[in-house]
């Protein structure tokens, strides 16, 4: 039981002090005046304002409540390098039967692992949560068993008790930390793109080491060594190989007694991107489509044309002197003979034999396409005919002979069964479509297929659309000059601008448009790989971890020519991929994980807290420190110890509450002293 003394004032308290002041001015009269019995009227007066002010006897059924002592347990990746996981685990055993043995006392264990997107560690975050379950009048002390390294400080909640840090590191610890500081994730190709590298020692490093070897891979090939400086900011200058997604990983590594070889990689990830494309536009006799094909080219700002067009053939007789036809003569020579390799893509547009362009030149452009360049050929009636640009050195090129015969009917025209597998026109028509989805051609050149693929049909299922390879090149030949139409809404049009896109990339050998690629797209540590391959059915892909684990899976076709899986993948670092003859690597989770930035254990982050509360910072390689009680507000750690502050918290059980002056004993009682007083000084 616990009797206290409570008042229940009947009146404000501001009010209550004005009476007593009348009542103290009204005694001082009847002093001034000399009435005896002013005593009397001054001990009513009190009882008065005794009762006002509600005095209660109250008794409370009080059980005591136990401490809570908060252990928090670091367990994230940090803390498993070394012998880190092992010590905190015995230490926080160790406190915990030490606290329990203790009168009233209780243990709360918190367990910290990695936070989800490579967060890091969110001690703070858990540490807040725990509490707000639990009464703040009970928590004494808060018991961290970390490495130091925490990522949310800035959340640490209101602390009631002592705050200590046991922290894991050694005095001999020291670690090897790669860092990639600017890795963009685009680049244009063919220009170099810097990137920022520093190779750092932390902690009690070997000393008289002044270089160290870091190795540079591409794409998982064979890596190359440079020695640099260690504590030096090293500017690396490179120049992406390809386009699309490049995987570059920069490795440093491992040395004798560091802590850990996680930080020495850092994988980079850069999309390769073309920053113009260079289009050669050579046009022959001017026709509907001459517009289309240049104002579908001038529209993208991403190309740079060159339109070469013949307005005045040779055999055209009207008298003009050559010389007063142009200002400066067209750089025939220097375009199809000099700077040919410059171009991208070259598109002849119903180009025929006329002289104008000489064979050499003709054949310069065969050469540029067996080289790794890319031509299409727009053909029109012209093709057929005795001056086709077929007949001659594109003849070794052009996937198709003409048969000299030209079908001037109206038709649709329709993807192949290859074609539907085929990344040009894959998706362009849906599976089963009527022909009536697309606009009428009115043209189509008969052509014989010598070679490449049909991915588009017309007439009577002739070759619509042929895709090539010769050489290191690419070549495209589309047997009709009535893709303007489409261009022009007939008949409601086609996807005109889709596929000359997907041509284009196609032609410059995009890797998410090639025939038979394989790669990945990363999410976190979720993959999904896809394949492309104009077979039926392809192999089991074969995965290879980081640590060199090789996993088999079986991919699934979610469309004609696209296989797809998706992969969980168990680590963080580089994946090969192979399947058949094809072969890719993707790099999952970040750059350099957010736990392995920082390994050494350090209380920097965790001081400010620890002094607000009184609290110490200890290592457990020097032993689990005692467990003392201090009284809030003093130093609560020294040497060999750690203190905790009882909180006293009870919980009440009953109340019970009794008037000191009640209605009928006021009454009593002042009637009783105003009538002594009366009575004094009517003696008088």
């Amino acid at each position: 039981m616990t009797a206290t003394l409570i008042f229940d004032p009947l009146l404000p308290v501001l009010l209550i002090a004005v009476l007593g002041g009348l009542l103290a001015a009204g005694l001082a009269l009847a002093i001034w005046r000399g009435l005896s019995g002013w005593a009397f009227r001054a001990l009513a007066g009190l009882v008065i304002l005794g009762a006002l002010m509600g005095p209660v006897y109250q008794q409370e059924d009080r059980a005591p409540l136990s401490d809570i002592v908060m252990i928090v347990e670091d367990e994230s990746a940090s803390q498993g390098l070394a012998d880190r996981a092992a010590m905190t685990a015995s230490a926080a055993d160790t406190l915990e039967a030490r606290l329990e043995a203790r009168d009233n006392t209780e243990v709360r264990r918190i367990r910290v692992p990695d936070a989800p997107d490579n967060g890091g560690t969110q001690m703070m975050t858990e540490l807040a949560q725990a509490m707000a379950e639990e009464p703040q009048g009970r928590i004494a002390g808060v018991i961290l068993l970390s490495d130091g390294r925490l990522h949310d400080a800035d959340r640490a909640p209101p602390l009631p008790a002592p705050m200590h840090l046991l922290h894991t590191g050694r005095a001999g610890d020291w670690d090897r930390r790669l860092r990639i500081e600017n890795a963009p994730a685009f680049a244009i190709l063919g220009e170099e793109v810097r990137m920022t590298l520093t190779i750092t020692d932390e902690g009690a490093g070997p000393p008289g080491v002044t270089s160290v070897p870091l190795d540079i891979s591409v794409d998982g090939d064979e890596p190359r060594r440079f020695e640099v400086a260690l504590g030096q900011t090293i500017d690396l200058p490179l120049i992406l190989p390809h386009g699309g997604r490049n995987v570059l990983q920069f490795t440093t590594p491992a040395a004798e007694g560091e802590l850990t070889d996680r930080n020495n990689t850092a994988l980079v990830q850069i999309n390769g991107v073309r920053d113009r494309l260079s289009v050669l536009l050579v046009s022959g006799q001017p026709h509907p489509g001459t517009r289309t094909w240049r104002n579908l080219l001038k529209s993208d700002s991403s190309v740079d044309l060159v339109h070469f067009t013949i307005l005045r053939p040779p055999e055209k007789q009207d008298g003009v002197p050559v010389r007063e036809l142009s200002l400066i003569a067209f750089p025939t020579r220097e375009l199809f003979l000099e700077k040919v390799d410059d171009f991208d893509l070259i598109i002849f547009d119903r180009y025929r034999r006329r002289g104008i362009l000489p064979s050499i030149y003709l054949d310069n452009i065969r050469q540029y396409v067996e080289n790794g360049g890319a031509v299409l050929f727009a053909a029109g009636p012209d093709f057929a005919g005795a001056e086709s640009i077929y007949r001659g050195p594109f003849e070794q090129i052009v996937p198709a002979r003409p048969t000299a015969r030209v079908v001037e009917e109206g038709y649709r025209p329709r993807v192949s069964d290859l074609g539907r597998r085929h990344p040009v026109t894959a998706g362009l028509q849906a599976e089963g479509a009527e022909a009536g989805d697309w606009g009428r051609w009115m043209r189509q050149i008969e052509v014989s297929q010598t070679s490449g693929d049909v991915v588009m049909s017309g007439v009577g299922d002739r070759p619509l659309l042929l895709l090539d390879r010769v050489g290191e090149g690419r070549v495209a030949l589309l047997a009709s000059d009535h893709a303007w139409l489409w261009g022009r809404g007939f008949e409601g049009g086609g996807p005109q601008l889709e596929l000359l896109r997907r041509l284009a990339h196609w032609m410059m050998k995009e890797p998410e448009l090639e025939e038979e690629a394989l790669w990945a797209e990363a999410t976190g540590q979720q993959m999904r790989v896809i394949r492309r391959s104009l077979d039926d059915r392809v192999g089991a892909l074969s995965i290879t971890t980081p640590s060199g684990e090789v996993i088999e899976r079986e991919m699934t076709e979610v469309s004609p020519g696209r296989f797809e899986l998706v992969y969980d993948g168990p680590e963080i670092g580089l994946y090969r991929l192979e399947n058949d003859d094809q072969n890719a690597v993707i790099g999952l989770g970040p750059a350099a994980p957010v736990e392995f930035e920082q390994t050494i254990a350090s209380a920097e982050a965790l001081q400010p807290l620890i002094s607000g509360t009184n609290g110490g910072v200890r290592a457990l390689a020097d032993g689990v420190p005692g467990i003392r009680e201090v009284r809030t507000g003093r130093p609560a750690a020294g040497r060999g110890w750690i203190g905790i502050t009882p909180r006293d918290a009870y919980e009440t059980r009953s109340v019970s509450q009794m008037p000191l002056l009640p209605a009928w004993l006021t009454l009593l009682l002042v009637s009783g002293l105003i009538l002594s007083g009366w009575l004094r000084e009517g003696r008088r």
